[in-house]
């Protein structure tokens, strides 16, 4: 039992905490294109400029400096946008802060992940979740090498941290490396600086309560007009009072659309994003705002009318309905989605799949069990290193996409989510629930058992099913399930034992009590054991 790793207790998900919808802008003119991309331009400088101050202030930023930026900012702009400017500034730079955290860490493991391996005999093999050393010479050389290169960046990262230091792109690192290799990418040099400008442009207001439409700086009013606050310099370029430049569309929202008319009608905040789409050609509005905490059931009432394990997979969720007992019942069901091709591709996969997903569980008002995947240890290459398409596949699951919209697509139907541990649900689900589920049929994959393992440990149940009793012939009329352990017991989810003797545990010739006294047994003939004994021939007669 040492080597299993103690489980996290399940826990309900809170929900979400903010709302994003967007809305396409549709029958824009030249000059509202033209207007959109000159206050994009200006401020995604102005934005660039702040950030730069930003990241030189490093740890030693405070109020009076964020005070000075924005003071700095506001007479080449506004004070709102100004205030835009900044707060975003210093989100992008805690943003880096903690990519760079994770990276330091992620370093970390792989560096005590190849010392340990270098540790090893060459070509010894490695025991279960640990890899062993190296195959050959040549490769233990080579892991040698990357470790000094892999201390060596730990040492420059762990500086840099020290000294508040971060790297930021405005605009991308990714579509940065681009420039350099366009033919991989297949873009020209137009279509590469068109898509680097407009990942640049910077046109998002927060919102502010007790404005009118709660919006100072991007207005939306109820019937769909936006306007704009032009920035100082682009103040000539109005068409409406007060510097403000009314677009000559309108925009709809058809997914929460009630929701923010609510919130506009009462002059509550809500922030605004307009941003180009340049694969597309189409400019989209973002509208955000912020939502009370949803507030959780208890764990003991997410399990009143069972719930449903769902089992997450490079290609489709494996989902089954337990009882409140922690029995399957009904079908195993699959909800499959394709993760190939683009990202808007990949997003609609998984949304269509939840969604299929959390209708089957609203119909019998049931929660659901997801385990809390974090694939961000086990991808590396250092510990899966000829295993490339095993860390591609583990790399290509969307674990976090599909957590944060089932939590808030969840939310909307009021549907809990409970997460569990995900420690051993495929090796024990497999091991305890496979092969009793199947029938003939019925084909029961291994990731059908592992969705009843994690609906189980959801349950409080322990994965391990209980044994038949004994049938009515023999010494026990109804017989008892002496197997189940009690809660407390360290491993109760683990395979018994290997007890040597019989089927029936009894103990085995030669170890009882009085296993050396022969006499004491009762056995026929037994004293002539110790005499001569003779067989006489049979009569040839016969």
């Amino acid at each position: 039992m040492g080597g299993l790793r103690e489980m996290v207790a399940p826990f309900v998900v809170p929900g979400p905490t903010g709302v994003a919808i967007r809305g396409s802008l549709k029958g824009l003119t030249g000059q509202d294109e033209r207007v959109l991309r000159l206050v994009g331009g200006l401020l995604g400088s102005l934005a660039s400029r702040d950030l730069k101050a930003r990241c030189a202030a490093g740890l030693d930023h405070d109020s009076d400096q964020w005070a000075r930026r924005k003071q700095g900012l506001t007479e080449d702009s506004s004070s709102r946008w100004a205030g835009s400017i900044t707060r975003a500034s210093h989100d992008q730079w805690a943003l880096a802060r903690r990519g760079q955290l994770a990276h330091i860490q992620g370093l970390e493991v792989g560096i005590g992940m190849i010392a340990r391996r270098l540790s090893l005999p060459v070509g010894s093999r490695g025991s279960m979740g640990a890899p062993g050393g190296y195959r050959s010479r040549q490769e233990w050389f080579a892991k040698s090498r990357r470790m000094h290169l892999l201390e060596d960046r730990l040492e420059r990262e762990g500086a840099d941290r020290e000294a508040g230091r971060v790297r930021v792109v405005r605009g991308g690192k990714k579509l940065l490396r681009n420039r350099h290799n366009l033919q991989a990418a297949q873009l020209t040099e137009t279509q590469w600086r068109e898509r680097w400008e407009a990942e640049r442009w910077f046109l998002q207001a927060d919102g502010e309560s007790g404005k009118a439409c709660g919006n100072e700086t991007i207005r939306v009013a109820p019937d769909g007009e936006v306007s704009i606050r032009l920035p100082a310099p682009l103040a000539g370029l109005a068409n409406a009072p007060h510097g403000r430049y009314v677009l000559a569309c309108r925009v709809g929202f058809h997914h929460r659309g009630e929701q923010w008319a609510d919130r506009i009608a009462a002059n509550r905040a809500v922030a605004y994003r307009i941003h180009y789409d340049v694969g597309r050609g189409r400019w989209y509005l973002t509208a955000s705002w912020q939502i009370p905490p949803v507030r959780t059931v208890p764990l003991e009432a997410a399990w009143s009318g069972g719930l449903i394990g769902v089992d997450t997979n490079a290609d489709h969720l494996a989902a089954w309905r337990l009882d409140v007992h922690g029995n399957p019942v009904g079908e195993p069901r699959r909800f499959d989605y394709d993760l190939s091709g683009s990202a808007p591709h990949r997003d609609a996969q998984v949304r269509h799949a939840l969604i299929r997903l959390l209708h089957w569980a609203q119909r019998h008002g049931v929660a659901i069990a997801i385990e809390d995947l974090d694939f961000q240890a086990e991808k590396t290459r250092e510990k899966h290193g000829r295993r490339k398409r095993f860390r591609k596949l583990i790399s290509g699951m969307p674990v976090s996409r599909l957590r944060s919209r089932l939590v808030s697509m969840a939310a909307e139907l009021g549907i809990t989510v409970v997460a569990v541990d995900p420690a051993y649900t495929s090796r024990w689900g497999a091991q305890h629930w496979q092969q009793p589920l199947t029938a003939k049929t019925r084909k029961t994959t291994r990731h059908d058992a592992a969705a009843v393992a994690i609906g189980r440990r959801a349950l409080g149940c322990p994965v391990r099913r209980r044994t038949t009793p004994p049938p009515q012939h023999r010494s026990d009329a109804v017989g008892h399930r002496s197997v189940q352990a009690a809660s407390g017991v360290l491993g109760r989810e683990e395979t018994r034992p290997r007890i040597p003797g019989p089927r029936i545990r009894s103990v085995g010739a030669g170890y009882g009590a009085k296993a050396g006294d022969q006499c004491a047994h009762n056995r026929s003939g037994h004293t002539a054991e110790h005499g001569f004994w003779h067989q006489d021939s049979l009569p040839l007669s016969l």
